[in-house]
């Protein structure tokens, strides 16, 4: 007999692409047949078929409350009575901006967008439009959405699905994309060596999240920094994951390091689809309509992505304790993964920064894509099924970091150590 989700995604199939509207769901990279969610609770996700699963995807990072978050919630149902959109200004859309400035260091403006995709994309042409220049340097494994420019050696979905070269993605939009290795200041010096004088920027996540949790190793992110001041080149932090969720400030904050531009995805709007690019104003100035650097979106600033996103950014700028307290249950959950894994006898690396955190089952350090892509990932994708039928839900790749909510519980991090342990053992007795 077929379970809900497997009689959805037959139905899926015939109507949406793969099944899907994003292809990670797919469960490609893991095998099997993705859950179909009916609603969500505080750290709790339940299916179609009622199951209930401790959450540790979080929307992919913006649950940084938890599901359904209560103020959030009543935030949206009383704005949307007033419309669900204008395609006109709000004095909310100022409100936001000048929240996100007084939380971010190095933002004098911000521009909403829609996604972190079309944050990512503005950011790149606004730092070309600046410079005058058309190359940019990024790093393999870092996903920086579906942008054409970006889909060259990125993490995350492509990654999962193996693909290196794009189709519909021009020879000459790749020849314009630069990269290099996540935490290889060398091999930066060397493409900027090579192309002097044509780089228009360097863009990162400063913690990287899509080839799982990668964190930069001491002296790379101010080694970059130093780079661009020294070229002219404008540093892009993509804080679509890290963005106040590692500090109110997000990764500038935490790691000390001045980005130029920061881009921010779904966190802002408490899960709503909305994105956000913002900088310093010497560059932001040259966006339309004050510069000729063109950007534009119809949806751009929606009330109801606005409202949600203050909602929760205003709750995080005046309760900053909720920073301390997801860090010190990520630390509890990684000290009990360490034990539980260590007893199993497999080698594995556990990486962790503020509240991201991934499991690889690698003999040696994961500090780049090469490190995650040699990983046993084919034990990875036996655990995370394992989890998953025992109630905890996993990113579905390896190449995935896991984020962490406040939601959670000491009881439910018990509970996925437990599990963690149990998963583990049966996956190896298979073996």
């Amino acid at each position: 007999m077929m379970t809900k989700s497997e009689e959805l995604f037959l139905r899926a199939q015939k109507s949406i692409p793969g099944g899907v509207n994003s292809p990670v769901r797919a469960f490609k990279s893991v095998g099997g047949t993705p859950i179909f969610m009916d609603h969500a609770k505080g750290a709790y996700m339940y299916d179609a078929d009622g199951l209930r699963y401790i959450d540790y995807i979080n929307s992919w990072g913006p649950m940084i409350l938890g599901h359904a978050y209560e103020p959030v919630v009543k935030a949206i149902q009383d704005k949307a009575v007033y419309s669900t959109s204008f395609g006109a200004p709000t004095e909310l859309e100022i409100e936001m901006a000048e929240l996100i400035i007084s939380m971010a260091p190095n933002v004098d403006m911000v521009r909403m967008v829609s996604s972190g995709t079309e944050a990512c994309m503005s950011a790149l042409r606004l730092a070309r439009g600046y410079t005058g220049r058309n190359k940019f340097i990024k790093f393999e494994g870092c996903y920086h959405g579906h942008a054409d420019a970006f889909l060259v050696k990125a993490g995350s979905g492509v990654a999962t699905f193996n693909i290196q070269t794009v189709p519909g993605v021009t020879a000459g939009v790749s020849m314009d994309t630069l990269t290099a290795p996540y935490n290889d200041l060398a091999a930066v010096q060397q493409l900027v060596d090579d192309n002097k004088g044509e780089i228009a920027a360097i863009i990162i996540e400063p913690v990287a999240g899509n080839m799982g949790c990668i964190i930069p190793q001491p002296g790379f992110m101010e080694g970059l920094r130093a780079i661009c001041d020294k070229e002219g080149i404008v540093f892009i932090f993509d804080e679509v994951m890290t963005g106040f969720r590692l500090a109110a400030g997000g990764a500038q904050e935490r790691l000390g390091i001045n980005a130029d531009l920061v881009t921010y995805g779904k966190v802002i709007g408490g899960g709503m689809p909305v994105g956000a690019f913002g900088g310093k104003k010497e560059i932001m100035q040259h966006i339309a309509p004050l510069g000729n650097v063109y950007q534009a979106g119809t949806l751009s600033g929606n009330p109801i992505a606005m409202i949600a996103g203050y909602t929760m950014l205003k709750t995080l700028k005046d309760n900053p304790g909720i920073y301390k307290g997801i860090e010190d249950k990520t630390a509890y959950l990684h000290k009990g993964l360490n034990e539980v894994l260590t007893a199993s006898g497999t080698p594995y690396v556990i990486n962790r920064f503020g509240s991201m955190i991934s499991v690889h089952f690698s003999d040696k350090p994961v500090n780049n894509f090469t490190d995650a892509a040699s990983a046993n990932n084919a034990l990875f994708n036996k655990f995370f099924h394992a989890m998953l039928q025992s109630g905890v839900y996993l990113p579905p790749s390896a190449y995935e970091t896991w984020f962490i909510s406040n939601a959670l519980s000491t009881k439910d991090i018990d509970e996925t150590i437990e599990m963690a342990g149990e998963s583990i053992a049966a996956v190896l007795n298979q073996s």
